[in-house]
């Protein structure tokens, strides 16, 4: 009897180890109405088979060479793609950690500099602030010429 570590494709779905499940008109021909050309209680050779290996199981000796040779066929192509994508895997890993840390260094830096850049305009305000507070005069003539130089350039 085919058991479920004789699969080669464990995860396939519908694989059956036995025909316990199989449905009673599983064996006749349906086709030729329906007694499908056999009485309607007998049942397909591999389904009464000792071994257990009917539709479904990969065991036992009613699989056919060319079933098997196909399976085998498939097993090795699961198999070269699985290495293939295992080998690219590895090969990326190396860059993508050199990414990684190449986006932390460049997020740290700019991080750096942008509170550079704060503490600069904070120091101008405050540094603005102390000189309107001591000479509020020259502040408003200040702003004043200002004023009239953005009117001047806007008018033309």
């Amino acid at each position: 009897m085919a058991t479920i570590a004789d699969n080669p494709f464990p995860s396939t779905v519908g694989s059956q180890p036995d025909d316990s499940y199989a449905p009673a008109d599983m064996g006749r021909d349906v086709s030729s109405g329906p007694g499908g050309g056999r009485s309607a209680g007998s049942a397909s050779p591999s389904m009464g088979s000792p071994s257990g290996a009917g539709p479904g199981s990969t065991g036992g000796s009613s699989a056919t060479p060319a079933m098997r040779s196909d399976k085998d066929l498939l097993g090795t192509v699961v198999q070269g793609a699985h290495s293939a994508i295992d080998r690219l895997a590895e090969a990326a890993a190396p860059a993508v950690h050199r990414l990684q840390e190449g986006v932390s260094s460049t997020s740290g830096a700019l991080s750096e500099r942008a509170g550079h850049v704060r503490e600069l305009g904070d120091e101008w305000a405050e540094s603005l602030r102390v000189t309107v507070r001591e000479n509020p005069l020259a502040a408003v003539a200040t702003a004043v010429a200002v004023g009239i130089l953005i009117s001047k350039l806007t008018q033309r």
